[in-house]
């Protein structure tokens, strides 16, 4: 079968001659249709972390490059194990949760997989990956995407999983006010996410004219620059000098730690989405002087793939615009990485269209 395979550094090929993998007592068999390109992928592209080097293999997978990529995926199903308790059907259209977990470690033994010591994602740590024409995952991990629902918005599940699980993390209620900073394609999530759950007021700090009209088409109430505007001021200006309810740090700066912690009102709540590459100066008084909050989230688990494929099927989030591109898995890097790295700004989502 054709397979897109990462062999080293800024090397990917297209194969055509890969095993089709066989489906496990356990385990679905799905055919990818899109792809979503992804910061990790890219990132990933020039320094690999997530993707196992050939001296050291995943854990769980027990694989090292080469690897079939691509972990942000829909498809439709071909084959289910005899093992496999589920209310899909073969031919169903479906979105993958990439999840790769050991089930052994004391953080997946209390339920919580996503912070496996072992962690990893189909499509970057092995176990197939969404870029080819055949991939088989553990039964739990499939969800059955509604009628109205394409499969091009099916690809979209995964990073929108992301940003449930942060804004369940962050206790939204009806009505709350909350921050955002960082309009990039989690931050864009976040901010329909929050919009689904009954946010009042969604203020988004983002510097690139771009990202600020996505976000004010994804439901953006307020959106300012954080070079120019005082983000703290604006949010307490806007909800009678208390602060927001809830701040969800979505950039990674040090800059936005600060602003996120003072921005919120006494008993506030500071979610950190953002993955750091570096330590960063952070003073813990912006959260003692308040009793706010500060905690921080990671991928997600099964109940957010089932939040956003709820809502996208009653329509209360439609996350459409945030596909600005597809392209054919042969131009990957001139069509895909390329444009996602030298003009970001302009693309939110950019999906391989297994079809074409």
């Amino acid at each position: 079968m054709r397979a897109l395979r990462y062999h080293g550094v800024k090397d990917l090929r297209v194969e055509h001659d890969i095993p089709e993998p066989k489906c496990g007592d356990d385990q679905i068999k799905v055919k990818p249709a899109f792809v979503g390109i992804c910061g990790t992928d890219l990132h990933e592209y020039s320094s690999p972390t997530f993707i196992p080097s050939k001296e050291s293999p995943h854990p769980v997978t027990g694989e090292s490059m080469p690897i079939t990529i691509g972990h942000e995926f829909s498809g439709t199903v071909l084959e289910i194990g005899s093992k496999v308790q589920t209310d899909v059907k073969v031919g169903d259209k479906v979105a993958v949760q990439p999840t790769v977990a050991c089930f052994q470690c004391g953080a997946c033994q209390d339920g919580f997989i996503n912070c496996c010591d072992s962690a990893g994602f189909v499509g970057l740590s092995g176990g197939g990956g969404g870029l080819s024409d055949a991939v088989c995952v553990g039964g739990e991990f499939v969800f059955k995407l509604p009628p109205n629902i394409g499969l091009d918005v099916g690809a979209l599940v995964e990073p929108l999983a992301v940003a449930w699980h942060a804004v369940d993390a962050a206790q939204i209620q009806k009505g709350d006010d909350a921050l955002v900073l960082g309009a990039g394609p989690i931050g864009l999530g976040v901010i329909q996410c929050l919009k689904a759950q009954g946010a009042n007021k969604i203020i988004v700090a983002e510097v690139a004219k771009e990202r600020q009209n996505f976000a004010k088409h994804f439901g953006a109430t307020h959106i300012f620059n954080p070079i120019q505007d005082d983000l703290v001021a604006k949010c307490k200006e806007l909800t009678d000098g208390r602060g927001v309810q809830v701040s969800l740090d979505c950039a990674g700066v040090a800059a936005s730690v600060k602003t996120a912690c003072l921005a919120v009102r006494a008993q506030g709540r500071v979610v950190n989405v953002a993955i750091w590459e570096k330590e960063v100066p952070f003073n813990p008084n912006n959260l003692v002087f308040g009793e706010k909050k500060y905690s921080a989230v990671l991928g997600y688990q099964k109940k957010d793939y089932q939040g956003v494929i709820k809502a996208l099927g009653e329509g209360s989030m439609q996350p459409e615009k945030m596909i600005t591109s597809k392209i054919h898995i042969d131009r990957v890097v001139e069509d895909g990485f390329t444009p996602l790295i030298n003009e970001k700004e302009k693309h939110v989502k950019i999906l391989v269209d297994l079809s074409a």
